[in-house]
């Protein structure tokens, strides 16, 4: 019953029954052999790729393929696959549920894993683009960036904290409101710093815009910029260099190891700042001509000229006590993990300056309408620009203290300077001041030699105030960009060199470098093909001859923005290990590169064109120290600064940018060439050629799968919310 059908069974070929012996199979031949079924096969028999070499590389995969990110197992770690679909060996015993079944064991107090900086494993997350730039606009509060200075305290010698009984645990956050570590913390202080020197720097062109506008771009707009350059450059020479560069991490070192948190480390540098720059600015006051002598040969011959720079410069001097205060002040705030404050009050001074100059173009007229030379200015105008000038540094100043009572910080004047530390930090400032020394002494010739080829040439925007303000312009994504990403992460930076973690100074060296790029690699070629419009849009109160010199600098400039972008984030990995001899040296060499490189476009290029090339030697010069400071930082970190993976960063960004630059500045020229260089001409110029360039730069870095500006695009999405 239910049997298969077993007619033929014992019968042979040909339905004969084979006497004696095994049952023959149908089909089989007269030795037994059965042949081959066509339809019956190994379902793994039929293997299309076989015959292919498994150990061969794709040549597509292997060119998208970024080994530096992720690199490849070292050989004989491979691992055969085991068999599959292979059922698990059967248990001795029965489970037991007191096994499957016990209590975890409870979560270790401290870290239980080795984690950078301290972080808790059971609190590190790792998240994407997205999620960070949709965390960053959560409006919420932000741990403190140096709570780890605190919780580091059981390796520092102090007596451990009794543990304090935990509260119930709270409920797990919704994923897209989870934190996001130290990136987002990170993200949003770069962000806040970013935005608040935009809007310096935006009130800093309209600041510059308005003096240009009232004085002209002849001897009189250099004397006033000599005058207000003054001050800057004795505060840099004197405390500027140690309190920017040395401070930080001496002001983080104090913060974890005082029982004060760092609290009367700070008043005593803070009085003994004040103090050292009271005597610097009596004694700047009293040689003002002298310096004016120093800056600027060829305005100290003239009589007026003199006269009137003088006078300025007896004005603007002060401002050097005031500069190291609101320095000092941030520097503080920057330690404690509030970075905005430093960035933002700087707009004050510039609303100040404009609102003091917009007063002297409504009582005198502009340049253009008065004709006002350095012989032809009132004393009044004079005392108007002058007082306006040391205004604006005061208000910056007195701004930053509300910031500072909010952390819990109280300023009392403190003068046992002896024994508490500040001797080690003025020998480490030391090489600083000589850093800055000689990058002053670099500024020095070219200011001799800007203003002298300026009054040679006669023509206007020629001299050092073109220079200025075509380096105010070239220096604007420097100062936003790259400068707001390290500020960020200087104290990161500065407790890996601390905790003696290369691997981690590297890395964000890296980071550091490539982030910036993504912005500075095509700004530079935008300056270099748009500098023409840009110059003619924002100077052309000045007339349209000074505002085309001021353009073919900025095109001169452009290029080296990429060096000195580099050059900046290099130093601080020197600055993270307090040594401030090597960035000493290298400046050495980058300031006398400069200088000679000027020098020798003074004596060989015409008058009107010399400046034109002292702004490009500004950028050779810091070519040639980038190769020199990335060779000594490679070897500080044990050979690797992660440099295959930065070189090819810029060159591709190089090879995006290219393309883009030659499209939008023919664009530019060419709209410039139908309908002028006015300020109609000159904005169609620079919205038609800079959205071409722009447009052209992502299309080709997209293409070439640029994973930095990939994640810049993702970045401007998770904002847009799309």
């Amino acid at each position: 019953m239910n049997a298969p059908y077993d007619g033929d069974r014992g019968q042979g070929a040909g339905g004969a029954a084979s006497p004696g012996g095994p049952p023959v199979p149908p089909g089989a031949g007269q030795d037994g052999s059965v042949p081959p079924d066509p339809y019956l096969q190994h379902a793994y028999e039929d293997d299309p790729y076989r015959a292919q070499d498994l150990a061969a590389q794709d040549p597509v995969g292997e060119a998208l393929y970024d080994r530096a990110a992720h690199p490849p197992p070292p050989p004989g770690t491979y691992q055969e696959p085991g068999p599959l679909y292979q059922q698990p060996p059967a248990a001795p015993y029965a489970p037991d549920p007191r096994i499957w079944a016990q209590t975890p064991p409870p979560e270790p107090a401290g870290p239980s894993r080795h984690l950078p900086y301290g972080d808790r494993p059971a609190t590190t997350q790792f998240v994407g683009v997205d999620a960070l730039v949709t965390q960053a606009s959560d409006d919420r509060q932000e741990p403190d960036a140096f709570a780890h200075l605190f919780r580091d305290q059981e390796g520092s010698g102090k007596p451990p904290v009794p543990p304090q009984p935990e509260p119930a645990p709270a409920p797990a956050p919704a994923p897209a409101k989870g934190g996001g570590g130290k990136v987002s913390g990170l993200l949003k202080s770069s962000a806040l710093m970013a935005a608040g020197t935009l809007v310096s720097r935006l009130t800093g062109f309209v600041r510059s815009l308005v003096i240009t506008a009232a004085l002209g771009a002849a001897l009189l707009g250099d004397s006033f910029t000599i005058a207000y350059t003054l001050p800057t450059m004795i505060y840099i020479l004197t405390v500027g260099g140690g309190l920017n560069s040395v401070f930080v991490p001496q002001l983080v070192r104090a913060m974890k190891d005082d029982e004060d948190g760092g609290e009367a480390f700070a008043n005593r540098l803070l009085t003994l700042v004040m103090v050292a720059l009271g005597l610097i600015v009596a004694a700047a006051v009293l040689v003002a001509p002298v310096l004016i002598k120093l800056m600027s040969s060829t305005i100290a011959d003239d009589v007026a000229a003199n006269s009137v720079a003088v006078t300025f410069a007896r004005y603007c001097l002060p401002t050097i006590f005031f500069m190291g205060v609101h320095v000092v002040m941030g520097q503080i705030l920057n330690a404690r993990g509030k970075f905005g404050a430093m960035m933002w009050t700087p707009v004050l001074n510039n609303i100040v300056m404009i609102i003091t100059f917009g007063l002297f173009i409504w009582v005198y007229g502009t340049s253009a309408e008065s004709r006002m030379g350095v012989d032809t200015i009132p004393p009044e105008g004079v005392r108007l620009l002058g007082i306006g000038t040391l205004l604006g540094l005061v208000v910056q100043s007195l701004a930053m203290i509300p910031y500072l009572r909010e952390t819990g910080f109280r300023f009392r004047p403190r003068f046992d300077w002896k024994g508490h530390g500040l001797g080690k930090t003025v020998k480490l400032a030391k090489w600083t001041v000589l850093f800055v020394l000689a990058n002053q002494a670099g500024v020095l010739v070219v200011t001799q030699l800007a203003t002298a080829a300026g009054t040679a040439s006669g023509h206007d925007g020629t001299g050092f105030l073109a220079y200025s303000n075509a380096q105010l312009i070239w220096g604007m994504p420097q100062a936003i960009i790259t400068v707001s990403v390290m500020a960020a992460l200087l104290p990161r930076i500065s407790r890996a060199a601390h905790d003696n973690d290369p691997g981690a100074v590297r890395d964000d060296i890296s980071q550091g470098l490539r982030n910036s790029a993504v912005a500075i690699v095509p700004v530079a070629f935008a300056f270099l093909a748009l500098g023409l419009p840009m110059a003619t849009l924002l100077y052309a109160s000045s007339g349209t001859e000074a505002a085309r010199s001021m353009g073919f600098i900025l095109m001169a400039f452009a290029l080296g923005l990429i060096p000195y972008s580099v050059q900046y984030v290099v130093l601080r990995g020197f600055y993270a290990y307090e040594d401030t001899r090597t960035p000493f040296y290298n400046t050495v060499i980058v300031a006398a590169v400069n200088a000679a490189a000027s020098a020798l476009c003074y004596v060989v290029l015409p008058a009107r064109w010399a400046v034109v090339g002292m702004a490009f030697s500004y950028g050779l010069a810091y070519a040639v120290g980038v190769g020199v400071a990335w060779r000594r930082l490679r070897n500080r970190l044990g050979g690797d600064l992660d440099g295959a993976h930065i070189v090819r960063t810029y060159a591709r960004l190089c090879m995006a940018a290219v393309p883009a630059a030659l499209v939008g500045g023919a664009v530019g020229f060419g709209i410039l060439e139908l309908v002028g260089t006015g300020a109609l001409g000159s904005l169609a110029a620079l919205i038609c050629g800079g959205v071409l360039l722009l447009g052209i730069f992502f299309v080709a870095a997209k293409k070439m799968r640029i994973e930095e500006v990939n994640g810049l695009v993702g970045m401007v999405r998770g904002r847009l919310g799309r």
